[in-house]
């Protein structure tokens, strides 16, 4: 395991897999030819907690009724089964004696049994959300989110007097790449624009992010967004007639008068196409996972609010197109951090596995970063 395996929290529900490629824990290498399907596909999606979340699940599963529509099958669902070793696997021993031969894992806390379910069912193939592990009939698959935040900064910082605020969970690669990238996007628009960074140490705890929200609010942030479920953040926006944005799905109904947009998940996009492979005998699983971004639309944001600028959005949309062809990353260099040094020299650009290891904040962020969980 590399270096990464310190940011490693057994207790994250999803988001925190902190290299779905760079840091994987490789259950065997992948085959040297296409996996085989036996029998007709029957899939099955094993959630670590309720569907109705509010958010990483709920995106989740509405992903899976569209690819339910898409491949015109039934996809079973189990909901609430523990991030640990034995009730996962008993979960997928009674699916494979069921005849279930694809299981969708959707937690970075399933990573270990899923590997150790793959070696133990080569004929199943696996598919994991926020994983760590891979292997010859497994795939693990997280999205590029920072691509999409960066364009959410824009918008905020078309409209910020000058600070924004946003609320992370754990100081983890993936959620820090998410509040710099927002940092990044609103100083593209205002060179001099600050945020408020604040970890909650939870991931969902609706009345702890809205102190925190109103913490910042108090401090003069104009902008609030979320990188955690509960709509608490933005209500919190709303109620002090400031600007926010949501998370994971669509957020609008909890912010209606200043929601600027929501980055969400559109799951879908990866695994549909995915699972048509594995049903037609043409995947091969990649040796380091998926890691997709705003061109395949797996992360994405929903409409921006008619209150931007229309030149902002010119800007934003500009963006996004040299995201989408690969001309732009929100972390090109110089890259600065809050201590006044180089990330990333000027013209140079950040690697993966810098992004993976990410454990700073970036030149205008207000607050210190704490340590993550060794």
């Amino acid at each position: 395991m590399s270096a990464f395996g310190r940011y490693l929290n057994p207790t994250r529900r999803g988001v925190l897999a902190t290299g779905v490629g760079l840091a994987a824990l490789v259950a065997g290498m992948p085959a040297a030819k296409a996996f085989e399907l036996k029998g007709k596909p029957k899939i099955a999606f094993i959630y670590a907690s309720t569907i109705k979340d509010g958010g990483w699940n709920e995106a989740m599963d509405a992903a899976r009724k569209k690819v339910e529509a898409d491949l015109g099958l039934t996809i079973a669902t189990s909901e609430s089964i523990p991030e640990e070793a034995t009730a996962f696997r008993s979960a997928v021993d009674l699916y494979v004696k069921r005849g279930f031969n694809i299981i969708v894992g959707t937690s970075y806390g399933y990573s270990d049994p899923i590997a150790e379910a793959a070696k133990a069912y080569p004929e199943v193939a696996f598919l994991n959300a926020s994983g760590t592990t891979n292997g010859a009939n497994l795939e693990s698959f997280y999205a590029r989110t920072y691509e999409a935040w960066y364009l959410a900064g824009m918008a905020a910082g078309a409209v910020t007097g000058g600070k924004v605020g946003m609320l992370g969970g754990f100081p983890v690669g993936v959620v820090n790449w998410d509040l710099n990238a927002f940092l990044r996007g609103a100083r593209a628009m205002k060179a001099d624009a600050q945020m408020i960074g604040i970890y909650t140490n939870s991931w969902w705890d609706p009345v702890k992010e809205g102190q925190v929200a109103e913490a910042m609010l108090d401090q003069g942030a104009d902008v609030i967004a979320t990188d955690l479920s509960a709509a608490s953040a933005l209500n919190a926006a709303e109620k002090r007639g400031k600007y926010a944005v949501g998370y994971q799905i669509d957020m609008a109904a909890y912010a209606p008068n200043g929601i600027l947009t929501s980055v969400v998940f559109k799951w879908e996009n990866y695994l549909a196409p995915t699972l048509k492979n594995i049903i037609a005998g043409t995947w091969k699983p990649e040796e380091y996972g998926a890691f997709v971004g705003l061109a395949t639309k797996t992360v994405d944001l929903t409409a921006f609010s008619a209150k931007l600028p229309p030149e902002a959005l010119a800007k934003i949309e500009a963006a996004r197109k040299a995201i989408e062809a690969g001309t732009l990353t929100p972390f090109d260099g110089p890259v600065t951090k809050q201590d006044g040094s180089v990330a990333v020299p000027a013209g140079e650009k950040m690697t993966d596995e810098a992004l993976w290891a990410m454990d700073y904040f970036v030149e205008g962020a207000i607050g210190t970063m704490p340590a993550a969980a060794k």
